[in-house]
């Protein structure tokens, strides 16, 4: 979903018709928002997923691209705020260009250090995370959910 640009009232009426997952990628650390997420802002994508938070037999999930030049401390930070506002669900993926016009790759990260990134945001507090270079946000959307609940 989108952040409704804040609009909560919106936010209700998706939540109203009671799906079993609430997606909204914040897709990058906050100090990229303004170059990678062009007209939105990084506190009310977190008051979209709060606003999800603490539905019956709802899961909340987010999703982030990495390699844009994001650090692993603003990462870090990241992965509490998310589990600060109630995301159990995370995926984490390697940002790659679309296209030439796109923003350029800044850095390619190894497989290991996906997995340094997982370990961080489950420390941080988020249940199930999913995190590799091809990882996209739904990546085995199902196997995520049946992992949580187990």
């Amino acid at each position: 979903t989108p952040d409704f640009r804040g609009d909560l009232a919106a936010l209700e009426i998706v939540l109203s018709r009671r799906p079993s997952v609430f997606n909204h990628n914040v897709e990058t650390v906050p100090r990229l928002y303004d170059t990678v997420r062009l007209g939105a802002d990084y506190r009310r994508s977190l008051s979209i997923l709060e606003g999800a938070r603490g539905r019956q037999s709802l899961w909340v999930k987010s999703g982030i691209m990495v390699g844009l030049g994001e650090t692993m401390d603003e990462l870090k930070q990241l992965f509490g705020d998310l589990a600060s506002v109630g995301v159990s669900l995370l995926t984490i993926g390697q940002y790659l260009a679309p296209s030439a016009e796109h923003l350029p790759v800044v850095r390619y990260l190894h497989p290991d250090e996906f997995d340094q990134l997982r370990d961080f945001a489950v420390q941080a507090g988020i249940a199930t995370v999913f995190s590799g270079p091809l990882v996209r946000s739904s990546y085995l959307a199902d196997n995520m959910i049946a992992l949580t609940q187990s």
